[in-house]
């Protein structure tokens, strides 16, 4: 049985790689944590949109349904 790993997971982790390459830049870190924290970043990017966009997500709304939160009076 294969366990399937959400996207969102990866898009979570993704965006706490790429924050913690902002406070390490800004804390004056060596060079080289931060310069591989960057590479593998950009390799998360390319997992993430990669997983993101073949998830097999299948939704019932429609361009007609406008934003969840505010919905249209019809």
């Amino acid at each position: 049985m294969k366990m399937k790993i959400s996207p969102m997971l990866f898009v979570a982790l993704t965006t706490i790689v790429l924050i913690m390459v902002t406070l390490f830049s800004a804390m004056n870190l060596p060079f080289g944590l931060v310069f591989y924290l960057t590479v593998i970043g950009q390799i998360m990017v390319v997992i993430m949109v990669y997983k993101v966009l073949t998830d097999n997500y299948t939704t019932d709304k429609t361009f007609e349904d406008f934003y969840e939160d505010r919905p249209i009076e019809r």
